[in-house]
Formats: structure tokens, C-alpha cells, sequence
């Protein structure tokens, strides 16, 4: 598909608009990040009508990305303890539109909380999958466990360790790429949708993968990958807030 000649958004650790209306509030928190280098010819078909895999040096990403979503809210109430806090694992890929604007498609989503998961999936059409989920933190290393419910495949699982390391004071360029992404791809009943969202700079920390044993990347469509994640990086969190949908629309998660 060929795209306008817009350049695309630059990288940047800071958000790239402003989102002045608020449709939800949500944290983030005590994330770990995995990424694996793919072709972008192999994820492009698994993409958004109207967008196309974001590159760097001509590489796109596939991320698991496994943290505690925290006190979701909509507008500016304030969040829901229980049903708006949960652990959430999700599988991206990294989408860029004619419009110039980077952003997130999920291929899945697990979370704990059935609610969420049933009203995600059927008004906004995510692909969100309810799980049995668990984080645990014992000093510096962080785990992760995760094992789905519904819908199929029943029982695919993740389980990640990582043991957190110093801060990164000046995060290299691929890293604010894999991260610090302003927006989200989706098809909302046949249609393109883009959500904006907005939030501080990253706090990120190198990080090492003690264990990783992940089957949601295959469940979700993608290639298996091989060898280990080409980064791994964590950070305690950051408070998010989602715009209204842009043109053409969008709905959200992290």
C-alpha cells in the first residue's frame, strides 16, 4: 500500500500533540518490555487498513509488554480501584498511518478482570483476552505469570522474570522508539481508528531477562521469534491520559 508523502512524526520521548479533551485516564504501572526485530513484510498484513509497519534502520518490532494497568477512569472521574486495576500482558506492533502519525496496533491483550475484557472486545472490537494473571516483586526482580481463560486458546501462557538495573539517563534513539509511542491503530467496525494519548517521559531501566516462556506472541498471528529479545528494558510507570479520537477515530489501552 502506498502511503501520502506526509513524513512520519519525529521520535521523541515527548509527546508529539497536544490532547486537550480527556476520554480516559489510566497508570501504568511496573512495566517490563520485550522486544524481537522483525521484516515488516511478515507483520504487515496483520495491520490496520490505511497504515503500514513503522520502521527503524528498516526493522520493524514485534513487543510483549507485561505491566499492572491502574485505576482506570473515564473523563476526569476518578479511577475504579477494583475493576480498573488489573495485570495486562499485551502483543504490539508498531503501525504508522498516511497522516505521519506512529502508533501501537495490539494484536492481543490479557487481562484478569472479566468485566473490562467483555466490554473492550464487544463495544470497542480490542482484542482483549481474560486471563489468570499474577505479578510479584521481590526486590529487584519483577515476575509475571499468565495462563488465558476466554477466548481460545484457552490455556496459552506467559510467564517473564526480569531483574530490574539502573536507570538509563539518555535512552538511545531505538529505545524512545519502542516505547514512547503517542497513539493507537485499530479498524472499528471496518473503519480506521486513532486514539491519541499523552503522558510524562519514560523512566526506563535496563533490565535482564531471567526467564521468558511465552506462547501469546504465536497465539496472536505472529511468527515465532527467534533467539532472545533484542531489548529489554522496565520502568516503574507513568500516568496516561487518551484524547478523544482523532480523524479518523480511535479507542484505547496502552
Amino acid at each position: 500500500m502506498s502511503l501520502s508523502p506526509a513524513p512520519a512524526e519525529p521520535i521523541t520521548p515527548d509527546p508529539v500533540r497536544e490532547v486537550p479533551d480527556t476520554l480516559l485516564t489510566q497508570s501504568w504501572l511496573d512495566l517490563s518490555f520485550l522486544h524481537w526485530a522483525a521484516d515488516p513484510a511478515d507483520v504487515a498484513p496483520l495491520l490496520p487498513a490505511g497504515t503500514v509497519p513503522d520502521t527503524y534502520d528498516g526493522l520493524t518490532y514485534i513487543g510483549l509488554v507485561a505491566f499492572q494497568m491502574h485505576r482506570v477512569g473515564w473523563f476526569r472521574v476518578p479511577g475504579i480501584p477494583y475493576l480498573g486495576t488489573f495485570p495486562e500482558t499485551n502483543v504490539r506492533l508498531y503501525s504508522v498511518d498516511r497522516h505521519g502519525r506512529r502508533g501501537v496496533v495490539f494484536r492481543s491483550l490479557e487481562a484478569s478482570r472479566l468485566l473490562p475484557v467483555a466490554v473492550a472486545r464487544s463495544a470497542f472490537r480490542m482484542p482483549y483476552m481474560w486471563a489468570k494473571m499474577a505479578i510479584h516483586r521481590d526486590a529487584d526482580t519483577i515476575s509475571y505469570t499468565s495462563s488465558r481463560r476466554w477466548p481460545g486458546p484457552r490455556g496459552a501462557r506467559c510467564r517473564i522474570a526480569v531483574r530490574i538495573g539502573e536507570r538509563i539517563e539518555e535512552p538511545t534513539a531505538l529505545e524512545h522508539f519502542l516505547t514512547a509511542r503517542w497513539g493507537m491503530h485499530n479498524a472499528f467496525f471496518g473503519r480506521p481508528v486513532y486514539l491519541p494519548n499523552i503522558h510524562p517521559r519514560w523512566p526506563l531501566h535496563r533490565a535482564e531477562l531471567l526467564h521468558c516462556e511465552d506462547e501469546l506472541v504465536t497465539a496472536a498471528g505472529l511468527p515465532s521469534p527467534v533467539g532472545p529479545p533484542v531489548s529489554v528494558l522496565y520502568s516503574p510507570g507513568v500516568p496516561v491520559r487518551f484524547g478523544r479520537p482523532a480523524r479518523p477515530g480511535g479507542l484505547p489501552t496502552p
